[in-house]
């Protein structure tokens, strides 16, 4: 009798319990997701245009910038080499505005950097739901680097009652797209309104100097020759419009999509920046130098040639 009365009690609980989780709506699902990190990898090998190994050039110096963060403007899954540019898979898209500027390659829109996503080494950058990912298998991608924030050593030669200044620290914000509307910049603390589109190798540098010299630290711009960024794309059988920053790379492993996915798929997009930041090494010291006894900052900066990341691969993990 016991053990009856238990059981009633037990079997009326579960169908209150049923009928007050009841509502009558579907259970609540949560959708799987692409995930897309960066990584910056100062070992990552070092590719020229054409995605072969790369040496420093004769009568140029590089070093491995620190990277703060970085832009995309946007993502494209790849199938195969000959597929086209914009024929993968759109994945990341970024805002442009209308472009007014004249410029050699016609361009009529801009990166919009007011709006533009940054992300640093190991976090998220962009998402979506794997259900907006076209079901196929890639082995290949295209990223359309935007911008670069990073921070690099320089010396200051010739400084008035000082000598040289050597092992300095400044942040450098590096404009890589086809075209940016840029408002201000920041590329630390200071900030310089510029209110201008900028085509691809428009950079700003700001110094970072301590002690006595802080009261000197200003920010300087500049713009890498054109057509001299390194944008790495191995596959000759589908180019890449000239003028912009799309890089080229491979998928460690197939990505497969099915379109029946139920976990998250993260994807880390690992760019060499293994001497990425170039320039004339006019007295063949190694070093990135700026000759107060030549001119001044503005006009005996080492000229800086490249700032182009040096290669691509993605990591499904």
């Amino acid at each position: 009798m016991k053990k009856l009365l238990l059981l009633t009690l037990a079997t009326l609980c579960l169908f209150a319990c049923k009928k007050d989780d009841d509502t009558g709506n579907p259970p609540v699902t949560t959708a799987a997701k692409l995930r897309i990190n960066f990584r910056f990898d100062a070992n990552q090998e070092r590719l020229d245009n054409l995605g072969n190994p790369a040496t420093m050039p004769t009568g140029h110096a590089g070093q491995t910038p620190d990277f703060n963060s970085m832009s995309v403007h946007f993502i494209e899954f790849v199938p195969t080499e000959f597929t086209a540019y914009k024929g993968g898979a759109e994945v990341y898209q970024g805002a442009e505005v209308s472009a007014t500027n004249s410029n050699p390659f016609n361009f009529n829109t801009a990166i919009d950097f007011a709006s533009a996503k940054l992300a640093s080494d190991g976090t998220l950058f962009h998402e979506i739901p794997l259900n907006e990912v076209a079901p196929d298998t890639y082995r290949h991608l295209r990223v359309s680097v935007a911008y670069q924030n990073y921070d690099v050593k320089y010396n200051l030669l010739n400084v008035p009652f000082l000598g040289d200044v050597n092992n300095q620290n400044g942040t450098i914000a590096s404009f890589l797209g086809y075209n940016t509307y840029i408002t201000d910049v920041r590329p630390n603390t200071l900030s310089e309104s510029v209110n201008d589109f900028k085509l691809q190798g428009f950079w700003a540098f700001e110094t970072e100097l301590d002690g006595t010299l802080a009261a000197y630290n200003d920010i300087y711009s500049g713009e890498a020759p054109q057509g001299a960024t390194t944008v790495v794309n191995p596959f000759p059988n589908s180019g890449v419009p000239p003028g912009t920053c799309v890089v080229a790379g491979d998928f460690e492993t197939d990505l497969v999509i099915s379109g029946d996915e139920t976990e998250d798929i993260e994807v880390t997009l690992s760019f060499s920046v293994n001497d990425s930041f170039e320039w004339i090494d006019s007295n063949g010291n190694g070093q990135w130098d700026f000759d107060l006894d030549n001119g001044g900052v503005n006009g005996a900066i080492e000229p800086v040639v490249d700032m182009g990341v040096r290669g691509l691969k993605a990591v499904v993990e």
